[in-house]
């Protein structure tokens, strides 16, 4: 029992030892805990001042440049020649200069920042005006080109049609001529007494520039018994000769553009026997391009056609059925009672 109580004291020895040194270990590093969490507070303090110097600082970097802005656009060398100064100097300098600036507190320190923001924009304005003068010199030059191609179009186009209206006039009318004008405008009817000088500013400018089309339309002259003589205005002809005129305008267009079908509606009621005849066979040699639907009484114009068709009104209905030649002749012949058109 003693043997086994020595042991137990010896072991009890040991860890009380343990226990005190692992105690002291322990007050140790609270020790240095406690060292370090100073230290952290201090240097937590040198942080918030340093933020609070570097606002401060920014806040006067602001004020600054600030200043500087309203002192107008610097060089860009001045810069680079005060940077290796002395501070205290540029503060001497500063303050001399302030003091003899106040003699002209009185004028715009910003004039020449404004000046050159203003030359900037009257350059690229400038330019502007260039880009858009050159645009519309070359719009002008375009509309020059589509108002010339206008032009040979419409002369070409008059050319043809008075050829083929003077050709078709004199089959149609072998004593006579007839032929096409185109009417222009005179520049002198432009011209006005200064007092009745009311002209619009655009209108005016336009025909300087020859804007205005010269064209005012086509004028028609005709003679019936010579080709010699000046001819007659659609105003001085009768009833029967305007037809006439007027066929010969649609088969001379008919000519230069042919439609595939043509409706006329007794187009030969006014005219002379000798001109139905003519028509006719005009009629007949242009249906070789195209198809013509015609109404009439008058049997000239059966004789060259191919179909004939009579219409009957009776009892409020029309019919329309398929007829020969002689049925039509005898119609026209003998026109009584029901009314036929072929």
């Amino acid at each position: 029992m003693s043997s086994r109580s020595k042991e137990i004291e010896t072991e009890l020895q040991d860890l009380s030892t343990d226990l005190n040194q692992k105690t002291s270990k322990s007050e140790a590093l609270k020790a240095e805990q406690s060292s370090r969490q100073q230290k952290l507070e201090r240097q937590q303090k040198n942080v918030d001042k340093f933020l609070s110097k570097r606002k401060l600082l920014l806040q006067k970097k602001e004020e600054c440049t600030k200043n500087i802005r309203e002192l107008g656009a610097l060089p860009e060398e001045a810069f680079e020649k005060y940077k290796s100064t002395d501070p205290t100097k540029l503060l001497k300098q500063l303050h001399k200069v302030n003091e003899g600036l106040k003699k002209y507190s009185h004028v715009n320190k910003k004039a020449f920042e404004q000046y050159n923001n203003f030359t900037k924009q009257r350059d690229t304005l400038t330019k502007r005006k260039e880009e858009l003068d050159q645009s519309k010199r070359a719009i002008n030059d375009l509309i020059d080109v589509l108002d010339q191609r206008k032009d040979e179009a419409i002369e070409r186009t008059f050319k043809q049609v008075a050829k083929y209206f003077a050709e078709i006039f004199e089959k149609l009318v072998p004593a006579g001529r007839g032929q096409l004008i185109m009417q222009k405008r005179n520049i002198k009817d432009y011209r006005r007494n200064d007092r009745d000088e009311m002209e619009d500013v655009d209108e005016r400018e336009d025909r300087e520039n020859g804007s205005v089309d010269s064209y005012t339309g086509v004028s028609i002259k005709v003679s019936f018994n010579s080709k010699t003589d000046e001819g007659l205005r659609m105003q001085q002809l009768s009833g029967g000769q305007k037809s006439l005129v007027a066929l010969t305008l649609i088969f001379a267009i008919q000519r230069c553009d042919p439609a595939p079908f043509y409706l006329f509606d007794e187009i030969d009621a006014a005219l002379d026997a000798q001109y139905r005849t003519a028509v006719a066979s005009m009629i007949h040699e242009l249906s070789e391009n195209g198809q013509f639907i015609t109404t009439t009484f008058r049997p000239e114009m059966l004789a060259n056609a191919d179909k004939f068709y009579g219409v009957t009104f009776s009892n409020k209905v029309s019919r329309i059925s398929v007829i020969t030649k002689e049925d039509a002749l005898n119609f026209i012949t003998q026109a009584n009672g029901s009314e036929w058109i072929n």
